[in-house]
């Protein structure tokens, strides 16, 4: 009942805009009704009061005393104070978009939130690139904690940055409290959000959330798409219950409450964004449940930005030359060692192998340390013809710390003798660069509800590079196809059996599947985005 409730509620439709602003009027008509007409009565009650008193003096003194109180004397005060803060209440309220009725209604202005760090949301990023391509405002909010892609930055007139507050230590110090730390964490946000969402931006036409994190981001989305009659555009890149799922099990009543959460307001949208197909028959059909979406539904698969790149063999070299530089952060020994891989790697003695991760446990990276430890004792003993790995990880996250820590141990233990390991966060154009540079990617993402997919492997195709990942999930092949552009693997047996395959043979495989990845690569952003995305808030305009 209350999923069909806000599906009532959809926000944005002219009916609601109208209704909302007659209440609006209408409460403040009414009050100020009241309070003139029982003033004017009173009034009139007084001036027959005092002439009867008159009459009945003139024959009988009455004796003097002082008049109680009357019941008006009593109330109005308090309908005076009713009046008042409820006129100040919806003085107070967010300004709406639009006009009463009749005006023109296009998307001068889109909202775009991530309650996140924007600068590892690449595709809300792309969305602002795109909208402002068509000459269209942008309201990107979210956290300031990464850099933001360079083109962002440089178009300040139509793409606004609108910073959200870190949660403050006061509340930071109980993060070891889940229960404590949670619902204060949940409560500045809202109050954070509030602030942004209803008073530091203006109204806009239309907002795309990303949704996860849903809570309590989607609440309020919908309270203010309300509130500021816009359409509310949910951006699905994975179900928010199923990541929980993860961490508490999927049977914790707090993965259910979550369940439901997502349901209810999802309803609420306009219509929805989702990364694959199988999502979108999700949210249609066996995730929705009785909660049957009816909402438009677009599946908008990842494709690559014009940043990423197919490298010719010059611009290849010339970024693996600084590449020890950018790796190796001061330390003379790490440099002098970095520099000899790279040589090899012009000698074809060595392999550069990259992976881009947030550190989070729908990635498990034992698979590749054990694929990789196997693979260092294969190569220094009966097979001799494999060629070393410079493994360089991306990405920064909460589980970073505790692999860094993993591979010093096994550093000490000698079990990594034909493989190096090495972490960093690039900037947006030096991870482009790599990944052109690289010879083989790897996707350890495991997908938490099986039908989202990793965009590090859309970002890998851009620039012409093969990906072996884990694929054991029912979207994985609406992305990779076998042997095409990619390999899966579902353990690190399988891993290690891709690696010897593709680096130990000839290199006709690896070959193969680079032409297919650079094939795939060509499918870009814009092109997808114009396709689904601009003709939703561009009907009028033809692509």
């Amino acid at each position: 009942m209350i999923g069909r409730g806000l599906q009532g509620l959809r926000v944005g439709p002219t009916r609601w805009s109208i209704l909302y602003q007659l209440i609006r009027i209408k409460v403040l008509t009414s009050l100020y009704k009241t309070l003139a007409i029982a003033i004017c009565r009173e009034i009139e009650q007084n001036d027959v009061g005092r002439i009867s008193s008159c009459s009945y003096n003139l024959i009988t003194p009455a004796p003097v005393k002082q008049n109680p109180m009357t019941d008006f004397e009593r109330w109005l005060p308090w309908l005076v104070l009713i009046v008042g803060a409820t006129s100040l209440l919806l003085y107070c309220l967010p300004k709406r978009y639009g006009s009463f009725v009749g005006r023109e209604r296009t998307a001068n202005r889109i909202q775009i939130l991530v309650l996140g760090d924007l600068g590892r949301s690449p595709r809300m990023q792309y969305h602002a690139l795109s909208v402002a391509r068509h000459g269209c405002h942008v309201d990107l909010i979210g956290y300031l904690e990464s850099d933001l892609h360079p083109e962002i930055l440089a178009n300040p007139d139509f793409i606004h940055i609108f910073s959200l507050n870190q949660t403050p230590d006061y509340i930071n110090k109980y993060r070891h409290k889940f229960s404590i730390y949670g619902p204060l964490k949940v409560l500045f946000q809202i109050w954070t959000l509030w602030l942004v969402l209803g008073y530091r931006t203006k109204p806009a036409r239309w907002m795309i959330v990303q949704n996860p994190p849903s809570i309590p981001t989607l609440f309020l989305a919908w309270v203010f798409c309300f509130l500021r009659n816009t359409r509310l555009v949910i951006d699905w890149h994975n179900f928010g219950y199923s990541i929980l799922a993860l961490k508490l099990g999927g049977k914790h009543p707090l993965v259910q409450i979550s369940r439901v959460y997502e349901w209810i307001f999802a309803r609420s949208a306009y219509a929805h964004f989702c990364v694959t197909n199988a999502m979108g028959c999700g949210l249609a059909s066996n995730y929705a449940q009785s909660y049957q979406i009816t909402a438009e539904i677009r599946p908008l698969h990842d494709r690559p930005a014009s940043h990423f790149q197919v490298l010719s063999e010059g611009q290849r070299f010339d970024f693996l030359d600084r590449l020890a530089d950018l790796l190796a952060s001061g330390d003379e020994q790490k440099l002098l060692e970095y520099l000899g891989l790279v040589k090899n790697m012009y000698n074809r003695k060595c392999k550069l192998l990259v992976s881009s991760t947030s550190w989070t446990p729908d990635e498990d990276f034992s698979i590749l340390l054990d694929a990789l430890i196997n693979y260092s004792h294969l190569a220094g003993t009966s097979h001799p013809e494999l060629p070393e790995i410079f493994a360089v990880i991306t990405g920064k996250g909460p589980q970073k710390d505790a692999f860094l820590k993993q591979i010093k141990d096994l550093k000490a233990a000698g079990t990594l003798e034909f493989v190096t390991i090495e972490t960093a966060f690039l900037s947006t154009d030096d991870y482009a660069k790599l990944l052109g540079s690289a010879d083989l990617g790897v996707s350890l993402h495991t997908s938490s509800s099986g039908v989202d997919l990793p965009m590090k492997v859309v970002d890998m195709f851009g620039a012409g590079l093969p990906v072996v990942g884990w694929g054991d999930f029912e979207a994985w092949p609406e992305l990779v196809h076998e042997g095409v552009n990619g390999m899966s693997f579902r353990n690190s047996r399988g891993l290690l059996a891709v690696l010897r395959e593709l680096f130990g043979g000839d290199g006709k495989v690896l070959g193969m599947l680079k032409e297919g990845a650079v094939e795939e690569g060509k499918k870009k952003w814009d092109d997808e985005w114009d396709r689904v995305a601009g003709t939703l808030f561009f009907p009028s305009r033809s692509f």
